[in-house]
């Protein structure tokens, strides 16, 4: 705790787009509501952390420290009458940033929904179990789909998907299962670096215009060679043989009508979000509504061609997206932001000063795994370094790959401890952790050689 404490003294804010930097006459990070407001937070933080201790979603927390933390200092500022116009500004800021990936963020989901509808990821699992492939196999091809799957459908889906093909697999070879799952968890974190739609930390480097999409490209080599070492390594712990399979016991699945088509208007989809934002400069999330837009015509469609079929219908699927994520985006970048006002971006800006960009963005992900990717990312981005092409895609590789440090490092290490309870936790991770941070290890050495020496990107 008192590590965290000293982190969130120096590495809180909100990210922000270009030129969002609010400039303060005065710092309060060193007033009642400063330090007030920091403990209302860590406090806060804590309880998100251990959302599987209180069973408490972690929404409920972040939405009440990032809404209590700004009315406090309202409050302050009211009390001492100083001007409300650059809190005006902030928060109004604050909103816009965080509507974009909101909404970006639930187009994605919608579609990810509309996929399950149509049986395409139970289809997947159904050609992989059904395949009689050894657990060997099935570790790499686990492990290749997640690499390849989460640039697309993001760390955290990919990651809950696959985790599920491996119980369909085997529930029982706990030595398979949990080599299996660090493995999906490294692979989803790998390639979600190279991808602005790959996590969360991406997309907001992305939308802050610190890269533009085709240079995330040039991360690939780090990404997937730092995930082939650490698969390597993992693999030697993969148990012979193959697993049971009786053909008339299992289930069938065999992707829907509709099925296809949903996939490549998601393509299509992606396709528009960048070309939109690249050319046109519109947030990257008009070009996902229009993607939405385009899901919607084809649901009426569909019940036209299909009439002796359930209709899709487009307002369910986005009722069955993980609101409770939304909100949680919402509640962090918003509590982030009421830090970074009251001016404890300093400290972080102090930080890069004193020991240089790369020592920084390498430990970020050795913070990332121990904290949240999200808000070290939001201090990355909000305290605006003067830094090249190279140490932002270099701040990207490690926050987006630190979190497999740690099985609860990442979004994707959550979610495959709570599909494998039990099985997949955080001792059994850390035993294999040395395998992962190795991989880390490689992964900076290929930035710097293709970055700093070659200057390949």
């Amino acid at each position: 705790m008192k590590s965290l404490l000293l982190f969130c003294l120096s590495l809180l804010p909100a990210f922000a787009s270009d030129g969002a930097v609010a400039e303060h006459a005065i710092n309060l990070s060193t007033t009642w509501v400063g330090v007030v407001c920091l403990i209302v937070f860590v406090a806060g933080y804590y309880f998100i952390a251990a959302e599987e201790v209180y069973h408490v979603n972690k929404a409920k927390p972040a939405i009440f420290i990032g809404t209590f933390m700004f009315i406090l200092i309202g409050i302050y500022m009211a009390i001492n009458g100083m001007d409300m116009q650059p809190l005006d500004h902030e928060v109004e800021h604050l909103i816009l940033e965080i509507a974009e990936i909101v909404f970006f963020l639930t187009v994605a989901m919608t579609y990810i929904e509309a996929l399950i509808d149509r049986d395409v990821f139970n289809t997947l699992k159904y050609n992989l179990v059904s395949k009689g492939y050894s657990y060997k196999r099935l570790f790499w091809l686990t492990g290749v789909i997640a690499f390849f799957l989460s640039p697309i459908a993001d760390n955290l889906t990919t990651a809950l998907i696959l985790s599920t093909v491996l119980l369909t697999i085997d529930r029982t070879n706990k030595q398979f299962l949990v080599a299996g799952a660090i493995n999906i968890v490294v692979a989803a974190n790998a390639g979600g670096a190279w991808s602005p739609f790959g996590d969360i930390t991406t997309l907001m480097v992305w939308a802050a215009g610190k890269s533009p999409f085709i240079d995330f490209l040039a991360l690939f080599p780090a990404s997937i060679i730092g995930w082939l070492i650490t698969a390597w390594l993992l693999s030697w712990s993969v148990p012979a043989g193959s697993p049971h399979f009786d053909a008339n016991t299992e289930q069938k699945f065999c992707i829907k009508h509709g099925g296809k088509p949903i996939i490549y208007l998601g393509i299509i989809t992606i396709v528009c979000a960048v070309l939109s934002h690249q050319f046109f400069h519109l947030p990257a999330m008009f070009g996902m509504m229009f993607g939405l837009s385009l899901l919607g015509v084809y649901t009426y469609i569909f019940k036209k061609i299909y009439k002796n079929e359930e209709p899709l219908n487009l307002f369910h699927f986005i009722s069955k997206i993980e609101h409770d994520t939304l909100l949680f985006f919402f509640g962090i970048l918003s509590a982030v932001g009421a830090l970074h006002y009251l001016g404890f971006l300093d400290y972080l800006v102090r930080l890069y000063d004193h020991f240089g960009f790369t020592s920084i963005n390498i430990a970020v992900g050795f913070i990332s795994a121990i904290v949240d990717n999200v808000p070290v990312m939001s201090a990355v981005l909000k305290s605006n370094p003067t830094m090249n092409a190279d140490e932002w895609l270099l701040v990207t590789l490690t926050a987006g790959i630190g979190g497999s440090m740690i099985s609860f490092g990442s979004a994707a290490g959550v979610g495959v401890m709570g599909k494998l309870k039990g099985i997949y936790t955080f001792g059994a991770h850390m035993a294999q952790a040395w395998k992962v941070l190795a991989g880390y290890i490689v992964s900076l050495v290929i930035w710097y050689v293709q970055f700093e020496i070659l200057g390949l990107y």
